[in-house]
């Protein structure tokens, strides 16, 4: 049953790994990103193709860079996180009566 949330909290890390690559990095390409995170590069091109159809990064003739919505979502992700986990805590207690 959470297998598939695991899963999706798994591809969100890989993405947050590689916004914050390119954050500290940018521009960086796609066989850069591969080396410093240690993906292979077929993934981080996906991770680049669903983080700029989410408005995070923007490509530009020398690599990957982020935008202003990759720091706004960066700046509030703890926030997001404390919420998230909130929600699992309160879950922890379902199956007691």
């Amino acid at each position: 049953m959470l297998e598939k949330i695991r899963s999706e909290i798994e591809l969100v890390h890989r993405h947050l790994g590689v916004i914050r690559v390119v954050a500290a990095l940018q521009p960086i390409g796609i066989m850069k990103l591969a080396e410093v995170t240690g993906e292979p590069s077929h993934r981080i091109r996906y991770s680049l193709k669903v983080l700029e159809a989410q408005g995070y990064i923007r490509a530009s003739p020398a690599g990957a860079v982020i935008t202003g919505a990759a720091g706004e979502m960066l700046a509030n992700f703890d926030v997001e996180i404390d919420t998230l986990i909130a929600l699992l805590e309160e879950m922890r207690g379902v199956n007691t009566p």
